[in-house]
């Protein structure tokens, strides 16, 4: 652990609890890159298991320039008007390399998809990038590159949240005082924008309510959750079908509270949702940082909620420490979300959190109310604001950014700029379970029709065929402790088979609609006795 940043804590009971109890804690942690140039603000898993990552271009030079001696040129540019370095890069996660790639308009919080056709499809921004649509195409070389559309979108989306829809679409919703949605791409019946009057009820006196979080329900309709509140939103329609009640405590958990939240995974056959938010700031934790710099302990609170219940409501959970600026993810088990980066005090913005929260927390929606959550192995890298974390088709969660700071500054202050990459491993990469993982056969991709048998080859040391499940996962869109599109589906499977060969094969069915798994790639895994294999990419439409 980085003993620079433990002086306010050091007489908590609490935190050296925890500092104990992750002496034997399980994962571990992997430095893949000291050093991308640019600082992972946004990140997103493609299907030829590239990461494209992106953060603004106005915070000046990065360290990583463009390539074959190219230049910006942009007059409306705050901070360089010619700046010949990059603000995105893509990442192999295969073999640990990187290239520069070319944004030409401003990223700066903005949103995100993946289109049917794997297409990373990215939305506003600011400046001259607020109604920009950008659209990466992965390719096996290196030729491919950012094509941007800077007037793509009807209105400036600048902390806007994306989700996926049935039909392959975006619906882009909110965004700094756009209390509002639209989708892209535009049809006859898109072509304007759809007043959300849920927003605006929402909002606090600094009119933050900003990255609200989208789940799709299981019912095609969308549960929205800003601040404290959440309902049940028939985009078609532009009508608000379902009010939820408050969550209890009345604290905010959207930007710049910061909590983050997922859709629990999908179980066969497939009649209940339910969401889990955690984490977040109280209501003074903004205005007292950025006036006084004054540093309020973050929630420490979940709250989780069965959106297709009946009669609905909140239960609340504690976490083992605060929280603000936390990452959740879903992972291959089926069973863990992980609970990553972020600050025990303090807010989102410039310089206004302290406390890195170095100590990721695994949450197990399955076990016992009052024993869900475990501590894991420290981590030695403050990820403060602007720090992301995704889930890769291995099994390890690719974490960088960190950049507390108006520009780039790498000295005299406390939390530097960061522009490394690290891999978290779970447990179930421990080489304890070496013989316990299953190692996928069937070739990738593969092609999946909603609601047809899919039969997977698979071999393994050691096999529970009564413990064997198959899970698909929608990779995300991360940036800014959400992570947008997020979705597990456990699979209905029918029966494990032992081969001639001495492999097995899985026989399990594919989702029975777009509604629970919209078109696109999503990563499958074969899961033994809780250790998942690597994924396989599998295309859906």
């Amino acid at each position: 652990m980085n003993t620079r940043h433990l002086v306010p804590f050091l007489l908590t009971t609490s935190f050296l609890t925890a500092m104990i109890t992750t002496l034997a804690a399980p994962g571990r942690w992997e430095l893949l890159q000291p050093n991308i140039g640019i600082s992972a603000m946004h990140m997103q898993l493609l299907h030829n298991d590239r990461v494209v990552i992106f953060d603004r271009t106005d915070f000046g030079q990065s360290n990583l320039s463009l390539p074959n001696g190219q230049c910006r040129n942009d007059p409306t540019e705050l901070a360089l008007t010619t700046d010949c370095t990059a603000h995105s890069v893509e990442y192999d996660a295969v073999s640990n390399s990187f290239r520069p790639l070319t944004v030409l308009t401003d990223t700066w919080c903005s949103s995100g998809t993946v289109a049917p056709d794997g297409s990373l499809v990215q939305t506003g921004g600011f400046n001259d990038g607020e109604r920009a649509v950008r659209v990466f195409k992965p390719c096996e070389d290196s030729t491919c590159d950012w094509v941007e559309n800077q007037t793509a979108l009807l209105v400036r989306r600048w902390y806007a949240t994306n989700q996926v829809l049935p039909d392959g679409s975006a619906i882009i919703i909110g965004g700094r005082r756009q209390f509002n949605y639209e989708f892209y791409p535009k049809s006859t019946a898109t072509l304007s924008i759809l007043p959300f009057r849920f927003l605006t009820d929402t909002k606090d006196p600094n009119e933050n309510n900003l990255y609200p979080f989208v789940h799709l329900n299981i019912d095609g309709n969308l549960f929205v959750f800003s601040n404290n509140r959440s309902v049940l939103l028939d985009y078609k329609k532009n009508r608000i079908i379902r009010t939820y009640p408050l969550m209890a405590g009345g604290d905010p958990r959207n930007y710049p509270s910061s909590g983050s939240s997922v859709l629990l995974p999908l179980k066969p056959p497939y009649t209940e949702a339910e969401v889990l938010v955690c984490g977040g700031a109280p209501f003074a934790s903004y205005a007292q940082a950025k006036s006084n710099g004054t540093f309020i302990p973050a929630l420490t609170t979940c709250g989780r909620i069965k959106i297709t219940d009946t009669s609905p409501s909140w239960a609340m959970e504690t976490m083992p420490n605060p929280r603000v600026m936390g990452d959740m993810l879903l992972l291959p088990t089926g069973k863990d979300v992980l609970i990553i980066n972020g600050a025990g005090s303090g807010t989102a913005g410039w310089e206004l959190a302290q406390d890195p929260a170095y100590i990721p927390v695994m949450y197990r929606p399955e076990a016992p109310a009052g024993s869900r959550f475990e501590l894991q192995t420290s981590a030695t890298i403050p990820r403060l604001y602007h720090s992301s974390a995704i889930l890769l088709r291995d099994g390890r969660v690719l974490v960088g950014g960190s950049n507390p700071h108006i520009y780039y500054n790498f000295s005299n202050v406390q939390y530097p700029t960061d522009l490394s990459l690290e891999a978290f491993s779970p447990e179930y990469l421990n080489t304890s379970n070496s013989n316990l993982r299953p190692k996928i056969v069937t070739a990738s991709p593969i092609e999946l029709s909603y609601g047809k048998q899919i039969s997977l080859h698979f071999s393994v040391g050691l096999v529970y065929t009564t413990g064997v499940s198959v899970n698909m996962i929608l990779p995300a869109f991360c940036t800014h402790s959400f992570s947008m599109n997020q979705r597990l589906l456990i699979l209905q499977t029918n029966k494990v088979a032992t081969l001639a060969d001495g492999t097995y094969e899985v026989a399990t069915v594919a989702p029975p609609s777009a509604v629970l798994a919209p078109p696109g790639y999503y990563m499958v895994f074969v899961v033994n006795s809780g250790v998942p294999s690597e994924g396989i990419w599998a295309h859906i439409q």
